[in-house]
């Protein structure tokens, strides 16, 4: 019996950091295809559009879901929505008015705010280790994010990426304390959280914009960036949020998914020519060891 617990813990624990790493990738191509696809719409119309099919997509399952008594708790899924709904705003529109590379550098700052929440929040011990991983990994992602050519400063769309970073670590460590011994289903929690940044994104849309300047964009390349970043970016991508948060620490989730500006990087090499200096490359190489080390070494 106990070794059977122990190959089950093994086999949660290889899914987990997995899944977490493909949301690193999938969110790491993201910034450059929101950029894309804000040509075609405005911030609040896109995260509308984005979340209204993400929640269309997952309603058979949260039907399902509540048919089975798997959602008695659904309430939590309020406050992490709102959460969401307050990074995804501050995102967007950080995205649409800064440069990727400090986007990328300030966002990665959720890792180490992390750390420290989950210490005030949780009242959770977290290892030097650990700490020192997450220094270590927002170094990487400061070489691999630095432009030499320019002097580093922050504009409006830098803050608004700044705010996105504080919210997202409270979102992590907030989705732990509430979900903890609460009987919702991850997909319904997706969905959920979905609707409610669908519905508050159509609200601020209605009263910034009267309602004949709302067009839906009818152009094939905002709907192929549209279901990529619904399947990938959000469908996929918050159930693996869900599903690791209950499963591992805060601080853990967060580093692995830290890495996602290497892969950003790695996409604009490959998808859009860009190259990358010495000192990015060697930035590259510190994350992914910093994630290597926290999947191999730290205990959550």
């Amino acid at each position: 019996m106990e070794v059977s617990r122990v190959q089950r813990k093994s086999t949660r624990l290889s899914i987990t950091e997995p899944m977490l790493l493909l949301v690193a990738i999938f969110w790491g191509t993201s910034y450059g295809l929101t950029k894309e696809a804000l040509l075609f719409t405005s911030v609040f119309l896109f995260i509308a559009i984005r979340f209204s099919l993400t929640f269309i997509l997952m309603l058979p399952i949260l039907i399902n879901d509540f048919r089975q008594g798997l959602n008695r708790d659904w309430r939590v899924a309020v406050p992490t929505g709102v959460i969401l709904s307050a990074i995804f705003f501050c995102e967007v529109l950080g995205v649409s008015q800064t440069t990727a590379s400090n986007a990328a550098f300030l966002i990665s700052l959720s890792v180490i705010l992390t750390a420290l929440l989950e210490v005030i929040i949780n009242k959770r011990n977290v290892s030097i280790l650990l700490y020192v991983l997450a220094i270590a990994s927002i170094t990487g992602v400061f070489m691999l994010t630095r432009n030499t050519k320019e002097q580093f400063s922050l504009n409006t769309g830098d803050y608004f990426i700044l705010i996105a970073a504080c919210l997202r670590a409270i979102m992590v460590t907030t989705t732990k304390r509430l979900v903890v011994n609460r009987e919702i289903a991850t997909t319904s929690l997706t969905a959920l959280q979905s609707l409610i940044v669908a519905l508050s994104s159509l609200v601020i849309t209605g009263f910034y914009l009267p309602l004949e300047d709302i067009h839906i964009p009818n152009k094939v390349e905002f709907w192929f960036i549209i279901m990529y970043l619904v399947i990938f970016c959000t469908l996929f991508a918050f159930f693996a949020q869900n599903y690791a948060v209950r499963r591992t620490s805060p601080t853990r989730v967060s580093l692995l998914m830290g890495s996602e500006p290497l892969f950003g990087a790695l996409f604009a090499v490959i998808w859009l020519q860009e190259s990358l200096s010495f000192i990015q490359m060697l930035g590259g190489v510190i994350i992914v060891v910093c994630v290597i080390t926290t999947s191999l070494k730290v205990k959550s």
